[in-house]
């Protein structure tokens, strides 16, 4: 019986792959690490899938995972840092090359978002999370949700019309 609890949830996992990489993906930037990121995350659900409490939010349980393992490996390089222009390459090789200029251009300007911002925006955005989802996923209240997005699309269609004053002034 243990052997089919085990099948569900392998098979369950794997219907969450193509989500868990689009998300990762965007968050990080490059296919790579964000393959490493998901890969952590299978593992941390693996060994605590006892704390699973509804199995119907498996999807945003592993959401859950997968954003405070960025968040850890946000906080243990942003000593070191990585450079932007790094990323923006990894993405830009990726698209036909006359696409490649407006892929750079929005990468730095995704790279300008606060953590915070940048995830309200690809929550919405990529993966077509509802605000209530996010607030449970982020465990934010849904006004401060909204307010991140407001003010994540305002600082990022500032950085793209090249009006880092009003970025900066707007995020304040």
């Amino acid at each position: 019986m243990a052997g089919d609890s085990n099948d569900g949830l392998t098979r369950a996992l794997l219907a969450q792959l193509p989500g868990l990489r689009r998300y990762a993906t965007a968050l990080v930037g490059n296919a790579a690490d964000a393959d490493d990121l998901v890969q952590d995350c299978l593992e941390r659900a693996l060994a605590r899938r006892d704390t699973l409490r509804d199995p119907h939010s498996l999807g945003r349980w592993l959401k859950v995972i997968l954003h405070n393992l960025y968040v850890t490996a946000l906080r243990r390089r942003s000593a070191t840092g990585v450079p932007v222009e790094d990323l923006a390459e990894d993405l830009a090789l990726s698209v036909p090359p006359e696409d490649r200029d407006q892929i750079r251009d929005l990468v730095r300007a995704m790279a300008g978002l606060s953590a915070e911002h940048r995830q309200v925006l690809l929550l919405i955005s990529l993966e077509g999370m509802s605000y209530r989802e996010i607030a449970e996923t982020l465990d934010v209240p849904i006004g401060t949700v909204m307010s991140r997005l407001a003010r994540a699309r305002e600082r990022l269609r500032s950085l793209l019309e090249g009006d880092e004053d009003r970025a900066v002034r707007r995020i304040r």
